[in-house]
C-alpha cells in the first residue's frame, strides 16, 4: 500500500512539473525540477521533445548534472555531452563515485577523458583506470573500487575506531567490510551487524564470515546479476585471478543491469535498442530502423518466392489463398512462445547446451499436443467453410508440420545464435518468422499440389 501511495505521489509530482513547464513559469519550474531526485530529473528529460529538453537541461543545478547524466539513456546522454563545454563536463564529473565516473568517461571524447583523468588525484586516477581496464559487461566493469578493507588479526574495537576516523565515511550500500591479508588477498567479509553486536575485544577473525564467495573481475555481468538474485546480496567483493581485492559491486548497479537486460529483450524483438531515445531526431531513428526493415523485406521476399512456386496450384484452388495466413500465423505464435522461453533461460543462466535436450523434449511434447488439438479445430472450420475433406486434411497436416518445426527452431535458434556471436533477442524473431512462413507455405501448398491436382 505504501509503495502504491509513493508511486502515485511521484507521478503527481512529475505531472505538476510538466504543467508548470507548459505554463512557461521558468523560475517555478527550475525550483520544482531541482527538488527532484537525479533519476526523476532524467525521467523528465527523456519525456520531453528536443526543444524543451534544452531548456530543462539548462535549469539543472551544476552539482546535479553529473548524476542526472548517469540516469539518462545512452543516446540522450551523448547528445547532451556533445553540446557541453569541456569545463562544464569536468565540473559535472567532479564528485561522482569511481564506478559512476567510469560509466560517464566511456561516453566522452578522448581529449575530455584525458582532462578528467588529469584532474583526479593519484589514488582516484588509479582506481578509475582499474575500473576502465575491464569490459563494461563484466564484474570488473560494474565494480566500484571504493572499498573498506580490514585485517583479520585486529579487534572489533580497533575497526570501530578506524571507521569513526574515515573522513569520507562509508561508501554507499556498505553492509560489510572486506577482510584481507597483508598482501591484499581476499579472506572473507565482516558484516556490520556482527561488528556492532559482538564483544569489542573479539578479533575480526573470530566473527568474520567465510561463506561469501568473491566474484572474479572477468565474470560475465549476466552471471553477476544471477548471483545477486539467487543469494539476495546487497554487495559483493570483486577479485582478480590471484585473489587480490579490486573493488565491490552493489545491488543498485545490478538492478540497473537487470532493467537494461529486460528492456533489451523486449525492444530487441522489434529490432530496437534499449539505449534508443524515444524523441531522437527523425532521420537518426529512420536510419536505425531501416536496417531491420530491410532484413525483414528480404525474408518476406523469400516467403513470397515460395508462394510463387505454387502459383498454378493457388489459381486452381482459391481456398488455399484464404487459408495460407492461418498456417503461417499458428506456426509463428508457437515458435515465438518457445523462442521467448529459451532467450529468457539464457539470460537467467538456466539454459545451456547441457540441459537443452530436456527442454527440447518438453517443448516438442507440448507442441505435439497443441498441434493435434488446433489442427483438428482448423480442419473442422475449413471443412465447414469450404465443404472439402481434402482441404481440411491438408491444412491439418500443414499446421502440424509447421508447429513442430517452429517449436524446434524456437528452442535451438537462441543457443545457435549466441554461439555465433549474434544477439538472440535481436535476430531470433526475424529468423524464426522466416522459418515459420517458409515452412508453413511450403508444407501447405506442397501437400495441396500433391493431393489436389
Amino acid at each position: 500500500m505504501n509503495a502504491e501511495v509513493g508511486s502515485a505521489a511521484e507521478v503527481d509530482r512529475l505531472d505538476a512539473l510538466h504543467a508548470v513547464l507548459d505554463s512557461g513559469s521558468v523560475v517555478k519550474a527550475k525550483r520544482m525540477l531541482n527538488a527532484l531526485h537525479p533519476a526523476e530529473m532524467a525521467h523528465v528529460l527523456e519525456s520531453l521533445p528536443p526543444q524543451q529538453r534544452k531548456l530543462v537541461w539548462s535549469m539543472v543545478d551544476d552539482e546535479s548534472e553529473g548524476e542526472v547524466l548517469l540516469y539518462l539513456n545512452d543516446d540522450l546522454r551523448e547528445e547532451l555531452l556533445r553540446d557541453m563545454a569541456p569545463a562544464r563536463i569536468l565540473a559535472a564529473a567532479e564528485g561522482l563515485e569511481t564506478d559512476d565516473l567510469a560509466d560517464l568517461v566511456q561516453d566522452l571524447p578522448a581529449t575530455i577523458t584525458r582532462e578528467v583523468l588529469n584532474s583526479l588525484d593519484e589514488q582516484r586516477r588509479e582506481r578509475l583506470e582499474t575500473a576502465l581496464a575491464f569490459p563494461e559487461d563484466t564484474a570488473g566493469g560494474l565494480m566500484n573500487t571504493d572499498t573498506v578493507t580490514v585485517r583479520p588479526e585486529v579487534t572489533l574495537d580497533v575497526v570501530m575506531r578506524y571507521l569513526r576516523r574515515l573522513k569520507e565515511g562509508l561508501p554507499d550500500l556498505t553492509d560489510n567490510l572486506i577482510v584481507v591479508n597483508r598482501e591484499g588477498r581476499y579472506l572473507g567479509v565482516l558484516y556490520l551487524t556482527d561488528l556492532l553486536t559482538n564483544d569489542p575485544d573479539d578479533s575480526v577473525a573470530e566473527v568474520m564470515t567465510l561463506q561469501v564467495q568473491p566474484m572474479l573481475a572477468t565474470l560475465d555481468a549476466r552471471d553477476v546479476a544471477n548471483r545477486f538474485a539467487q543469494l539476495d546480496l546487497v554487495s559483493a567483493p570483486v577479485v582478480d585471478e590471484d585473489g587480490d581485492v579490486l573493488g565491490r559491486i552493489t545491488v543498485d548497479d545490478v538492478m540497473d543491469l537487470i532493467r537494461e537486460e529486460a528492456e533489451h529483450q523486449f525492444l530487441g524483438q522489434a529490432g530496437l535498442s534499449e539505449t534508443e531515445d524515444m524523441f531522437a531526431p527523425v532521420l537518426l531513428s529512420a536510419r536505425r530502423r531501416a536496417l531491420w526493415l530491410g532484413v525483414n523485406l528480404l525474408t518476406a521476399f523469400l516467403a513470397a518466392w515460395v508462394i510463387g512456386r505454387f502459383e498454378a496450384t493457388i489459381q486452381k484452388v482459391v481456398a488455399l489463398a484464404v487459408l495460407m495466413p492461418v498456417v503461417a500465423s499458428m506456426g509463428g505464435i508457437a515458435g515465438t512462445q518457445t523462442l521467448t522461453l529459451a532467450i529468457r533461460g539464457i539470460a537467467t543462466g538456466h539454459l545451456s547446451a547441457k540441459n537443452m535436450r530436456w527442454l527440447l523434449s518438453k517443448e516438442m511434447a507440448v507442441s505435439v499436443i497443441n498441434s493435434a488439438v488446433w489442427a483438428l479445430v482448423v480442419a473442422v472450420i475449413a471443412w465447414v467453410w469450404f465443404g472439402s475433406t481434402n482441404i481440411a486434411l491438408i491444412i491439418a497436416a500443414a499446421i502440424t508440420i509447421n508447429l513442430l518445426v517452429a517449436t524446434l527452431s524456437g528452442a535451438l535458434l537462441p543457443l545457435l545464435l549466441e554461439r555465433l556471436g549474434i544477439d538472440p533477442a535481436l535476430a531470433g524473431g526475424v529468423i524464426l518468422t522466416t522459418v515459420t512462413d517458409v515452412v508453413g507455405f511450403l508444407a501447405f501448398l506442397g501437400l495441396a499440389t500433391l493431393f489436389l491436382l
